[in-house]
């Protein structure tokens, strides 16, 4: 027993070394390599994103910039739907003021640096506007619930609690990256977290970062895959969905000089006779006649 209990424990370290092993591959070293290659100009989001935090953080401390940053991105439960989509791109820049800014911005930097690096910029742009798009909606959804609901209802007050602001992009993206780069060690700092946050405190941040994880889970899995049959339906070209054949190229008669016709069947040139020359010859201006 004591033998086979080593072995075990020695296959139990061995994988877990290789799996490390693969997850600073796939979360670090393969950045670095992009960062090298690439220079400042492939972490100019994380760069934006955290200026943007310290500048709206900034404006903040004062009475008239934070009236000035709620107007601009300060979205809430109960402000109209319209509004809300409105202001949350801007939301991605106002980080709440009861948590320390620094550490924040610190997460916020290293999020987008690595996703920018590894999903390049569209990518990373997508999934930070989707999980704090969901948890922005999700939050209205357990207002407008009311209490109870198993739970999942939040009564009236929580409908002017700020939102989360950069927070749900942050746990977003480090989950889609844990994710597509099969880092289970990444996903527990991460999803694992923000769950062990809800149940400790449940509160709306919380149940916004779960929002968030599982949108950020669900792109994931479906990173790399074809899109279902009624997607690529859409995404055909217009004629193919109107129905209609493309029309043929337009293939020219061959020429008259081509020694090959349309047959295949090689032919002699033909070469057009020159009309001057069976014409006469012209008199011989030297001579005169007698």
């Amino acid at each position: 027993m004591t033998g086979n209990g080593s072995r075990w424990a020695v296959r139990a370290a061995r994988f877990v070394r290789r799996r490390l092993c693969r997850e600073w591959h796939g979360i670090v070293t393969e950045p670095v390599r992009q960062l090298v290659r690439r220079g400042l100009s492939g972490i100019v989001l994380a760069f934006v994103a955290a200026t943007g935090v310290v500048l709206f953080h900034d404006v903040a401390q004062h009475p008239a910039g934070r009236r000035l940053v709620w107007h601009l991105g300060g979205v809430t439960a109960d402000l109209p739907l319209w509004l809300s989509l409105l202001r949350t791109p801007v939301s991605l820049y106002v980080p709440a003021l009861d948590l320390p800014v620094w550490a924040g911005i610190t997460q916020l930097f290293l999020a987008f640096a690595l996703a920018e690096l590894v999903l390049g910029r569209a990518r990373t742009l997508a999934v930070a506007y989707l999980t704090t798009l969901a948890g922005t909606l999700t939050a209205r959804v357990m207002v407008a619930l009311g209490p109870g609901w198993w739970g999942l209802g939040l009564p009236p007050e929580a409908g002017g609690i700020l939102d989360t602001g950069p927070s749900a992009a942050v746990v977003g993206l480090f989950t889609y990256l844990a994710v597509v780069r099969r880092a289970p060690v990444v996903f527990a700092l991460t999803g694992g977290s923000m769950v062990w946050e809800s149940l400790a405190v449940p509160n709306l941040a919380g149940r916004e970062h779960l929002v968030a994880v599982a949108v950020a889970l669900v792109l994931g899995l479906l990173h790399g895959r074809r899109p279902p049959v009624p997607v690529r339906r859409l995404t055909r070209r217009p004629a193919e969905r109107l129905g209609t054949r493309p029309v043929p190229p337009r293939v020219h008669a061959p020429d008259s000089l081509d020694p090959v016709t349309s047959f295949g069947t090689p032919q002699p040139l033909r070469i057009p006779r020159n009309p001057l020359s069976h014409a006469a010859d012209p008199p011989n201006c030297s001579t005169t006649s007698m």
